[in-house]
């Protein structure tokens, strides 16, 4: 049986055109990486999202697994990319505002995105001082294929 607080993120699910943008380590100012992104279900209770990243010969890869805490009723997030980086995150949706958001030792990190039908706009930032100030790192568009 599907579980029915993850049916809330059956709006992200298919085939996205993502760019990144406005990133303060891109050189010059104003490059944009194209990628796409896939989201698609794992089972009944779980959301698998790939992001390809083609920055000239650089690739970079990330996957998010998206799941639920029924007993925390919360999303829980599960991040990996071709670096060999493992991190995890507290996610909100409430279908037109998504958060990611990870408050560890090492630094915070959040993804926050306005989610329209066909278009989603988000930012990640980070955090050194346990989330009293934000800086930007990029932007990030996902627009539907």
């Amino acid at each position: 049986m599907r579980n029915s607080e993850l049916a809330k993120l059956d709006g992200l699910v298919g085939e996205w055109t993502t760019t990144l943008s406005d990133a303060w380590f891109l050189e010059p100012a104003g490059v944009e990486v194209p990628g796409s992104t896939t989201v698609e279900r794992l089972g009944e209770s779980l959301l698998v999202m790939r992001t390809e990243l083609h920055d000239g010969a650089e690739h970079s890869t990330v996957t998010f697994v998206i799941g639920r805490s029924d007993a925390n009723d919360a999303y829980v997030v599960l991040y990996e990319d071709q670096r060999g980086v493992c991190r995890t995150f507290g996610m909100t949706f409430d279908g037109r505002r998504w958060l990611m958001l990870r408050e560890d030792p090492d630094f915070h990190q959040r993804f926050v995105a306005d989610v329209e039908a066909d278009r989603i706009r988000g930012r990640w930032e980070m955090s050194e001082d346990q989330g009293k100030s934000w800086r930007k790192d990029f932007d990030l568009t996902f627009v539907r294929a």
